[in-house]
């Protein structure tokens, strides 16, 4: 691999975004910043939120997406400030996710979720936020992990594995992890292996909003928690995202400051999953932007030289 590929979404038009990088460091947006996938043209709310991406070992790629509008009122799309009752369901509440695959980056198919229409203790889905996307060796499967809620009631991590064409859950989705005793809310879960340990980041709301992290032996848990914060300075930080430097056995766990004007990504560096070194924000340190800003809850892989000339030659 030659190069990095960064998605995110902006609250401006709620649409997918991707920027390059061939060192790791400076980071470049194509499209001239604008989206490169339309929200409205692909999600039942009209906008998408927290996207992530992932290359998975049968040469696909996979994009998901938290279906969901948080201006959709402003914008619009609908009458009302949320998709429901908000006294019932809550800030931001959404029925679904957005899924795409694609061989090449370029050409995506498309599919919604509807987690309401599972029925059962799912007809009152609250929220389905944050979706992440891995291969579970052990199972042969992608699985996908979110966060959710019931109602307007604490949020937790959920998982379920999907077919072989991204189109649909094979089962129910099961809990993942949560809170001691379920007192707090934990949301934006990440999940990196390395050398036979899976590393669970994670944003724990049992205080101010910051990045924590759990440990497990198996994928699906269950994940022993520890007590420290890997974000910096805990002031309102969400959506960590790990990646792996090239040729390096140093990691990234990118995360979203959300509470900062304007809001920005942080950046923190480990070698082993013990010690972390944060190295700043973007453009407050080595890491850099050149053509664009106010991005939020990013994710990063590794591409080839030639995929990513081929998304510059698409959208320049």
């Amino acid at each position: 691999m030659a190069a990095y590929l960064m998605v995110y979404h902006k609250d401006a038009d709620h649409g997918l975004h991707m920027a390059i990088s061939y060192d790791g460091y400076a980071f470049h947006a194509l499209n001239k910043d604008s989206a490169i996938i339309d929200g409205a043209k692909i999600a039942s709310q009209k906008g998408i939120r927290d996207p992530h991406i992932y290359r998975a070992p049968n040469g696909y790629f996979y994009l998901a997406m938290t279906d969901l509008h948080v201006f959709g009122q402003r914008d619009g799309y609908r009458d009302t400030q949320w998709e429901r009752d908000g006294e019932r369901y809550g800030w931001g509440n959404n029925k679904g996710l957005v899924l795409m695959r694609s061989r090449d980056l370029i050409h995506w198919s498309c599919t919604r979720l509807n987690f309401q229409e599972l029925g059962g203790e799912w007809s009152e889905v609250g929220c389905v936020w944050a979706p992440e996307i891995i291969y579970d060796a052990q199972a042969g499967k992608l699985m996908l992990h979110f966060t959710s809620r019931k109602g307007k009631g604490i949020n937790r991590i959920y998982y379920v594995y999907m077919n072989d064409e991204f189109t649909q859950m094979e089962s129910l989705p099961k809990l993942l992890f949560e809170a001691p005793e379920g007192k707090y809310s934990v949301i934006d879960s990440d999940i990196m292996e390395h050398e036979g340990i899976f590393h669970l980041y994670y944003v724990s709301h049992e205080s101010t909003a910051t990045i924590k992290h759990a440990t497990a032996t198996n994928i699906t848990g269950p994940y022993r928690m520890d007590d420290n914060y890997y974000d910096g300075v805990r002031r309102g930080h969400e959506a960590p995202n790990c990646w792996k430097r090239i040729g390096q056995d140093c990691w990234v766990v990118m995360h979203d400051n959300y509470r900062i004007n304007p809001h920005n990504f942080g950046f923190t560096e480990t070698r082993d999953f013990v010690h972390y070194t944060p190295i700043g924000n973007f453009d407050q340190g080595v890491m850099t932007r050149s053509n664009f800003s106010e991005q939020k809850h990013g994710a990063i892989i590794q591409i080839s030289k030639k995929e990513a000339r081929r998304l510059e030659k698409r959208w320049p």
